[in-house]
């Protein structure tokens, strides 16, 4: 009877002894643990939020300096490439229609307007290249902006980019507006493109709109033609080539588009004017070649005329 007694005692004591146990260990977990569960929720949101954020900032970041890494590299390669070319003092702010070649020198430039612009700017970049020539592009700022890859594509194969306005449009301009057109057009392909161009074409050839006087004043060479394919009323193909060759001659520059309506029938007459030229002996240049060419004739005839006194 003593030992069991003993037991029990031991048992009972034992009990209590776990059940303080019990009780300070929850106590401690209650202190521990914060009274207002949603307040918790909010805080762990907050922080999750907190570093979202973070994380999205560091990506943007992260973003913008990949793009500018990515178009500083662009320009290098077009510096490398020559396409940042150098217009001689000579041709700055003035109107060309084509080069005044006093050697007679067979040399053509080929220009396309109104691109880029889906199927055809393509079409005549591949026949160019087939053919080994260099052409020159005068792009409008809003199709460029549609079309980024073909205008990266025309300066990437060594063609001349210049500037067609950013519309297209034809009614007057206040400087204000010019300035919107032709600077917005020049920045976007510098940005694009990482070439810089002082080449501008005015829509229409119109001359008295605003657009040619700011071109002017900002030292733009204002390209016009020599030869007009008139490719933009869509002649039959034989006519658009003899209105090519018709008027084409030594420095002459060549009006055609390769964008802003179809241009199927420009496509289909490019090899045969190319034919046509060759078996003329001319060879193809870019507006900024044609102008170092008549520059050129000009120093040596000064020069010529320097040492004869």
């Amino acid at each position: 009877m003593e030992t069991n007694k003993t037991n029990k005692s031991y048992v009972w004591s034992h009990g209590i002894l776990i059940a303080l146990v019990g009780f300070c260990a929850s106590l401690s977990i209650g202190l521990v643990m914060p009274v207002n569960p949603s307040t918790s929720e909010a805080q762990t949101k907050q922080a999750t939020n907190t570093k979202d954020g973070a994380a999205k900032v560091g990506t943007q970041q992260r973003m913008e300096k990949l793009k500018a890494a990515m178009l500083t590299s662009w320009q290098q390669e077009a510096q490398t490439k020559g396409f940042s070319y150098n217009i001689p003092s000579r041709f700055q702010g003035a109107v060309i229609q084509s080069a005044k070649l006093t050697k007679g020198e067979k040399v053509i430039a080929l220009t396309f307007d109104d691109g880029p612009w889906a199927g055809s700017t393509a079409e005549v970049l591949d026949i160019l290249k087939k053919n080994n020539i260099k052409a020159t592009f005068f792009v409008v700022g809003r199709m460029l902006k549609t079309y980024p890859e073909l205008g990266k594509r025309i300066v990437a194969e060594g063609h001349v980019i210049g500037n067609h306005t950013w519309h297209h449009w034809y009614h007057y301009f206040n400087p204000q507006a010019a300035a919107f057109e032709i600077d917005s057009t020049t920045d976007l392909i510098y940005e694009l493109t990482g070439a810089k161009t002082t080449l501008f074409r005015p829509p229409g050839g119109m001359m008295h709109n605003g657009l040619v006087s700011y071109a002017k004043n900002r030292s733009y060479s204002v390209i016009m033609w020599s030869a007009d394919s008139v490719d933009y009323s869509r002649p039959a193909v034989p006519r658009l080539i003899k209105n090519v060759m018709r008027d084409s001659k030594p420095g002459g520059i060549v009006l055609m588009h390769d964008g802003g309506g179809n241009r199927s029938r420009t496509v289909q007459a490019l090899p045969q004017i190319i034919s046509n030229f060759r078996k003329q002996g001319y060879r193809f240049v870019t507006i900024p070649e044609l102008f170092e060419i008549e520059n050129q004739e000009l120093q040596l005839a000064a020069a010529r005329k320097s040492n004869r006194k």
